[in-house]
């Protein structure tokens, strides 16, 4: 069970962080010779930092049975995609554009051949365990020579998109509305 804040109003006020995240062409510019892959899928990424002791009474709420604080960064926080970005960026910075590719709260690891990839692997999981970071094993792939990633289909062949989003672009439904005319050009848009 996971609880759900309203907090629209917290987030009108916020200052925005402006972290930017990747360009998801970008990340997979760096996979030309990759033949190894795994996909590594973090645990609820807002429920594994810390909210500052300061910012506490900012993610308050109240049940019948009393008032409660997060102590840790609960889901619906405006910055929350950024703050993880920047963690994931900064931790795995020595391996970015060698061996890891990571996009919030997913990790891509890429090789060239198998004793490459043990390497690799060791080391991620290695700065996870440092890092106090939990990986959801039931999403996360190992040892593929192709994975869904972001969408798309990695492969040492190249990247191409997942056949559902594929579907879903052909199968979409007239647009009735300005809402629905921007769904559908942010869909086609991302792929």
């Amino acid at each position: 069970m996971r609880l759900c804040i309203d907090y629209r109003q917290l987030n009108k006020v916020t200052i925005k962080n402006k972290y930017p995240l990747p360009r998801i062409d970008d990340l997979f510019d760096q996979l030309t010779g990759a033949t190894v892959f795994a996909k590594i899928d973090l645990r609820s990424d807002n429920y594994q930092l810390q909210v500052k002791e300061s910012d506490l009474p900012k993610t308050a709420f109240k049940t019948r049975y009393g008032h409660y604080e997060f102590l840790l960064i609960p889901f619906g926080l405006t910055n929350t995609p950024a703050v993880f970005m920047y963690l994931m960026n900064r931790i795995f910075q020595p391996y970015l554009d060698k061996f890891v590719v990571v996009f919030i709260d997913d990790i891509l690891i890429y090789s060239k051949d198998k004793i490459e990839y043990a390497k690799h692997l060791r080391t991620v999981l290695q700065t996870l365990w440092e890092k106090q970071l939990y990986a959801k094993f039931s999403k996360s792939e190992f040892w593929r020579q192709e994975v869904g990633f972001l969408g798309h289909i990695v492969s040492g062949e190249g990247i191409q998109v997942l056949p559902s989003k594929i579907s879903a672009i052909i199968e979409w439904k007239p647009p009735k509305n300005v809402t629905e005319d921007k769904s559908f050009l942010g869909l086609v848009g991302y792929y």
